[in-house]
């Protein structure tokens, strides 16, 4: 290529990167990240129903957090509560406060019974049904007539004679199990000799920050130290989607930190020790800033938001990126006389091969379903690529001195002459049987874990008081509910109604609490106008008798001349607490959701699943086992996918290498085998994680075996590979201390495979003797 044009391509290519820039500072002032682990796995593409239920269930407490604040009697917890929101409101005047109390329930009671009212002749308990048809007339009126006379009588929700049956505030009982609001008339919650007040908040903005800077906790934690000075027996409980949140930011704030500058550290040092020079330091550094700050402006605007484990993911790509720069540095300092053009030239045959199968490797992580994988693997084909480009449009024009050779790099480059080469002897031969038996046995150790729960390190404290406050207030499970389906809101009802029939069956065996569901608010037409002549067919007559008895007219209360409709409920006060529960139109259907409160482990949930098989249109749906399901099938899949990636990669070696491509394959064949045994031997399960890791290690492990082909007999190339693999290796070694199971996972078989695969690529690097296929660049041909 004309030296021209490689001007142009590195003025383009500056373009490019200011245009990163700018985006990078509008990124970072609104830092679209997320962090729900749930979002690496896929959505159900193939029903959307399904999808849109888990999407409804977790944007209704996306944002909220519950606060239980618990003592020995009503006063004391009063007081607490006072004392808590007092300094809450300071920090809140302080502008430091990200949370807001929710008060959309306020009134909520009052605005119901007012909605509900002029449905109250249609509204009944399965007892009522049961009682109105079988009771006689004369003992409803002798109870109506005590009623009406006696000032102890049992607590009314309105006047008697619009109740004279007094069915309204049964009606009402039965329903507090489902509203989730099981509140006395101040508002608190009483178990086990505790009185508790719940409150609730929602975050103002994200509760996703990369500062590190736990903002929510520390104001929870001065408002639970100021209300337990005026109340010392004070206990106090939380959870919240946003608590998992802020705590995870500052998990990823940490592992950053140590991963991304530990690793640019760790690579920055060794260019110091090979080159001795600020020069390679400061390009190397600008080659990995410009090809992370590419693959983060490029997966935001491919997938509009950042996961958080993209990011730590991310932070390991240093340990990849900086090979391109060390080769160009250690390829200058071995080559002082050589011009730099040609020197490139000489170089890129063997850089793009390398950029081409890291590609191949990282891009196959994105073959699968998901997300979270998609963006890592966007993330690291950008960097990479970024990062090549950066050296070979930037570094001819920049690096115009000479590097000098240092101490560290020629012991490390005569070290190459010394090394040994796998050789056919009868010590090898024993050595490789005695290796064959215990990498068998190490594989036969090794057990397959799917386990969606294995995959997330959720703090233990939130756990154990989201499982106390769930216990409590007999919360409903987010990960388990039924997807009730129908041609119209009717035939949904209709079937939601089955089902809740069969749960007040298991709800009796204690095996689950409670359950919420729409039904149990808005019965079926046909369920209303049956109960509307119901309770006239007792009431008129009731009133009638009494009218008699007490010689004084008495006219039955007016109701509703329709039946109550889903579009009003939904539509009103009354439905906030359960208004998510209705999913609406899914295609050609309509749908609903039913939760269970208080589930009474796994046999409960065995007893859930067939009471669905009964019911038409009602599935039973178990988020946690259908994820884990779904790793294990992505697990058989990728596993296939390592074997075709293998092949390909093969291939394209043979195209190149001929005869001599089993040189660099073979190692990263046994390396991967090797890991697989280890970790049997140490007894890691073996997880989609890590043969996505393996799937990597086929795409930076080739390398080794391509670098030594390409500069066969260059102390260089030795060099290059020594440093670069140092550096990668300690980057996904790092990547092995992540408090994440999965990213724990992935970095433990890289550190392991890595080091193998360098280790492997110089027992079976061809030897000097041996004629090379690789034609040589002209360098006449070249500027």
């Amino acid at each position: 290529m004309p030296l021209a044009r490689w001007r142009w391509l590195a003025l383009l290519w500056l373009a490019l990167v200011l245009l990163v820039g700018v985006h990078q500072v509008r990124f970072w002032l609104h830092a679209p990240i997320e962090s729900d682990v749930l979002a690496l796995l896929p959505e159900d593409a193939h029903d959307p129903a399904l999808a849109q239920a888990t999407r409804r269930i977790a944007d209704a407490s996306a944002r909220r957090i519950v606060v239980l604040l618990g003592t020995p009697d009503a006063a004391s917890t009063q007081r607490a509560v006072e004392a808590f929101r007092s300094s809450l409101r300071r920090s809140d005047e302080a502008h430091t406060l990200p949370l807001v109390e929710n008060t959309d329930l306020s009134g909520w009671f009052e605005a119901s019974r007012d909605f509900f009212q002029p449905w109250r002749d249609r509204l009944l308990t399965p007892d009522q049904r049961d009682a109105l048809r079988t009771r006689a007339i004369e003992d409803w009126s002798s109870d109506a007539l005590s009623a009406l006379y006696s000032p102890l009588g049992a607590p009314r929700l309105t006047d008697w004679q619009t109740d004279p049956l007094n069915l309204w505030s049964a009606w009402w009982q039965a329903r507090a199990a489902g509203s989730g609001l099981q509140l006395d008339a101040d508002g608190l919650v009483q178990d086990e000799g505790q009185v508790w007040a719940v409150l609730q908040f929602d975050t103002r903005g994200s509760a996703f920050r990369l500062d590190g800077e736990p903002i929510i906790r520390a104001a929870l934690d001065r408002a639970v130290a100021m209300a337990r000075t005026a109340v010392p027996a004070l206990r106090e409980l939380r959870t919240g989607v946003p608590l998992y949140a802020e705590a995870a930011a500052v998990q990823a704030n940490r592992e950053i930190n140590i991963i991304g500058w530990g690793s640019l550290a760790a690579v920055l040092l060794l260019v110091w020790l090979a080159f001795r020079s600020l020069r390679p330091i400061a390009l190397v550094a600008l080659s990995l800033i410009v090809g992370v700050a590419c693959a983060l402006s490029v997966t935001a605007w491919v997938f509009g938001t950042v996961h958080l484990l993209t990011l730590v993911f991310g932070a390991s790509l240093v340990g990849v990126a900086e090979d391109y720069g060390i080769h160009w540095f250690a390829s200058r300092q071995a080559h002082p006389t050589q011009a730099r053009w040609p020197l490139l030239r000489g170089l890129l045959p063997g850089l793009s091969l390398a950029l081409g199968t890291s590609a191949l490797a990282y891009l196959a992580l994105g073959l699968a379903p998901f997300p979270g994988l998609r963006q890592m693997a966007v993330f690291s084909v950008v960097g990479l690529t970024a990062a090549f480009l950066t050296v070979i449009c930037w570094f001819p024009w920049l690096d115009r001195t000479t590097p000098v050779p240092t101490r560290f790099s020629t012991v490390l480059s005569a070290g190459l002459a010394s090394w040994p080469r796998l050789r056919l002897t009868p010590i090898s031969v024993i050595a490789g049987l005695l290796l064959a038996v215990v990498t068998i046995a190490g594989l036969a150790r090794l057990k397959p874990n799917d386990d969606l729960r294995s995959l997330q390190a959720l703090p233990a404290d939130l756990v154990a008081q989201q499982g106390e406050i769930s216990r409590v207030l007999g919360l409903p499970s987010p990960a388990q509910f039924y997807l009730v389906r129908g041609a119209d809101a009717q035939t949904v009802l209709q079937r939601e109604t089955a089902l809740t029939q069969k749960l007040v069956a298991l709800a009796d065996t204690g095996r689950i609490r409670g359950y919420r569901a729409i039904s149990d608010w808005l019965p079926t037409v046909q369920q209303q106008e049956a109960d509307a002549a119901l309770s006239a067919a007792v009431e008129v007559p009731v009133l009638a008798r009494l009218s008699a008895q007490i010689e004084q007219p008495l006219q039955r209360a007016e109701f509703a001349s329709r039946p109550l409709t889903l579009e009003a409920w939904l539509a009103s006060q009354a439905s906030l607490p359960l208004r998510h529960l209705w999913l609406g139109a899914v295609g050609d259907e309509v749908a609903s959701v039913v939760m269970v409160d208080g589930l009474a482990g796994q046999a409960a949930l065995a007893s859930l699943k067939s009471l669905a098989a009964g019911v038409e249109g009602v599935r039973w749906v178990d988020r946690t086992a259908e994820y884990s399901a779904l790793l294990g099938h992505y697990r058989h899949l990728m596993s296939g996918l390592l074997l075709v990636g293998l092949a390909l990669v093969a291939l394209t070696l043979a195209v190149r290498y001929r005869r001599a491509f089993w040189r660099a394959a073979v190692p990263t064949v046994l390396a991967a085998i090797f890991t697989l045994a280890v970790l049997g031997w140490l007894g890691v399960p073996l997880q989609l994680f890590n043969v996505l890791a393996l799937l990597l290690l086929v795409g930076m492990g080739i390398d080794y075996g391509i670098f030594l082909l390409e500069h066969r007999g260059d102390a260089s190339a030795w060099l290059a590979v020594c440093v670069g693999a140092a550096s990668t290796w300690l980057s996904f070694g790092l990547l092995a201390l992540s408090a994440t199971p999965a990213l724990r996972a992935f970095g433990l078989t890289l550190l392991l495979g890595i080091g193998l695969v360098w280790l492997l690529s110089l027992l079976f690097r061809p030897g000097d003797e041996e004629s090379s296929p690789v034609l040589e660049p002209d360098p006449e041909s070249l500027p």
